[in-house]
């Protein structure tokens, strides 16, 4: 295919864009890929659609090799199936939902777990129709309080989601292992860095689940990994438990005057100074932090969680535990006279006691720790409160924030933090879904049974700007052989028509075996505007015939490593096709 610049839909910028925060987003811009149609909408423009479609056809090819089909569903989807899974009310404010024109509730589907079931449910009946494995390429809707990042985090995207479906867990297993297979192949394709590294499941519900991270600055997952191999979403880390410790013989817990101290810090510095040989640190103090639980039906629980002063509550580790409730900040301490803001003790906390507000301890809060916290009035707070002599709790909460050395849960060594943005997503759902639909097949026995699910998805939109975000340079993009819209770009610089005639015959020859070309064949464009519109637009190959044909060569450019080489016009072919058939 040859796409000629002078009729090409297509605008570079110079400029990047006001609301661009990310270089992805800006290059993308304003290299004339996307152009905003919405707050977290985009319009995929020639170029960008074509790397878009190549990011499309690695994932089917490969979704194909594994066996898996492919389906596609509407968007627009009936309320009834997601009320029976209850995620209806669960996604919250994130689903977009609308009424039809006769009064009936609909929504744009944000996954399609519930439509692949209940079409499995309505086609297959034994054991003999499975495994199945259903895959589709789809766009999908989240109303995001806040899209940014461009293709990154927006409220409409593209994804690729498959489900597997088997009789039993041993089947699942084998299942997920083809999709990790799959995916691990298809982002080797796609040229990106990628951790693979365990994760929660949140709203989808099941067991196994692991993400694919792409680590860069920029991601908002923040995940862990040690050296010995362990690797985790920070949402799905586990804590380390330390030993309990026998009560008998702890001192007794005694309340002291400590004005002026609602802070960590502040705390630390008065006990260091009240008790300078206690070794005082903020590790030493108990937190209680207040927030607002919103459950779906809309009721609204305050909940105490206790933890460690050297750490702070990590909002997604929290809303992970929590789901599908969702957090607010606690303000009404009116209302709650037990609760002394800056003060909060666990004595007077917990389902049971008179409060009756529930309460949740880190789990390192074990039987036998020593805390310092607070005695529930003004500049007051209780040494040596002992847990499980002198309080208790309703439950251990993973909702603290992991800190780079802590220890890794397998035993593997201490933990370093890293940041990335999630590129997939694979899921063993077991039978939440199947059974909430009554997706049931007869065993070899004649035996009705629960099928087992899995669920996979790669976000096919956000995946071209992760490969942006990844491989730019300051001039400008820099595609990937396999993704990249043109395979070379033909630049045709000066007045002279023997140049436009040798790019022309040299764009028709590549084309003719089996390249696609962009060519800047703009006559009245300076060189140095195509200099600068090459860099910026990134294909991996660029043939400059210029100056140099007088001389009886062009010039060679490798896109990625900058290397050139000036090449004789007669051997220009297939010098060229030896370059991108590398």
């Amino acid at each position: 295919m040859l796409l000629r610049m002078s009729t090409l839909f297509l605008r570079t910028l110079r400029d990047d864009p006001a609301d661009a925060e990310v270089a992805s987003h800006r290059l993308l811009a304003r290299a004339g890929y996307i152009r905003r149609a919405a707050p977290g909408g985009f319009t995929w423009l020639p170029l960008g659609f074509r790397v878009f479609r190549n990011v499309e056809r690695i994932v089917r090819e490969e979704m194909d090799a594994m066996g898996a089909q492919e389906v596609h569903f509407p968007s627009l989807l009936p309320r009834e199936p997601y009320e029976a899974t209850g995620r209806w009310t669960e996604y919250g404010d994130n689903l977009f939902r609308l009424k039809d024109r006769r009064g009936v509730d609909h929504l744009l589907g944000p996954t399609h777990e519930e439509m692949f079931t209940l079409l499995v449910k309505d086609l297959y009946s034994s054991y003999k129709d499975l495994p199945l494995s259903l895959y589709q390429i789809q766009t999908k809707f989240r109303d995001e309080a806040r899209p940014r990042a461009g293709l990154l985090r927006g409220r409409e995207f593209t994804m690729k989601d498959s489900y597997s479906f088997d009789v039993d867990d041993a089947g699942l297993d084998q299942s997920y292992a083809a999709h990790r297979d799959a995916y691990i192949k298809i982002f080797d394709r796609l040229g990106l860095e990628y951790a693979i590294v365990s994760a929660m499941s949140g709203a989808m519900g099941g067991s196994r689940s692991e993400e694919f991270l792409h680590p860069t600055e920029i991601g908002e997952d923040t995940f862990v990994r040690s050296a010995g191999g362990y690797a985790a979403n920070v949402e799905a880390v586990t804590t380390v438990v330390p030993d309990e410790i026998p009560l008998e013989g702890l001192p007794e817990a005694h309340v002291e005057d400590t004005p002026d101290t609602p802070t960590i810090e502040t705390l630390v510095a008065v006990a260091q100074q009240m008790f300078p040989d206690a070794g005082y640190t903020a590790a030493s103090t108990l937190k209680n932090v207040v927030v607002t639980l919103v459950h779906p039906d809309g009721t609204r629980e305050p909940l105490v969680i206790g933890i460690p002063g050297n750490r702070d509550v990590d909002a997604k580790r929290l809303e992970a535990q929590v789901a599908p409730a969702e957090v607010e900040p606690f303000t009404e301490f009116d209302a709650h006279p037990a609760l002394v803001k800056g003060y909060i003790g666990p004595q007077v906390l917990g389902s049971e006691s008179e409060s009756k507000i529930r309460y949740l301890v880190d789990p390192r809060v074990v039987r036998g720790t020593r805390w310092i916290t607070g005695a529930n009035a003004p500049g007051e707070h209780v040494f040596d409160l002992v847990a499980g002599r002198d309080f208790t709790w309703d439950g251990v909460i993973e909702a603290a924030e992991v800190l780079a050395g802590d220890p890794a849960p397998d035993g593997s060594g201490p933990l370093e933090l890293a940041r990335g943005v999630e590129m997939g997503h694979i899921f063993q759902l077991g039978r939440k879904y199947a059974e909430a639909l009554d997706l049931k097949v007869l065993d070899e026995n004649g035996k009705l049974v629960t099928v087992t699910m899995g669920s996979y998805g790669i976000g096919v939109s956000r995946a071209v700007a992760a490969i942006a975000e990844s491989t730019h340079d300051e001039l400008g993009l820099v595609w990937p052989r396999e993704v990249a819209p043109a395979d070379v770009h033909v630049v045709a610089t000066g007045k002279d028509a023997a140049i436009f005639e040798t790019a022309e015959s040299l764009a028709a020859e590549l084309v003719a075996a089996g390249l696609t070309v962009l060519y800047d064949d703009r006559p009245k464009v300076s060189p140095g505007v195509k200099f600068k519109d090459a860099e910026l637009l990134g294909m991996p190959t660029i043939v400059t015939v210029g100056r140099g044909l007088a001389e009886g060569v062009l010039e060679l450019r490798d896109r990625a490593t900058g290397e050139r080489e000036e090449i004789p016009v007669a051997d220009a072919a297939s010098r060229v096709l030896a370059a991108v058939r590398v």
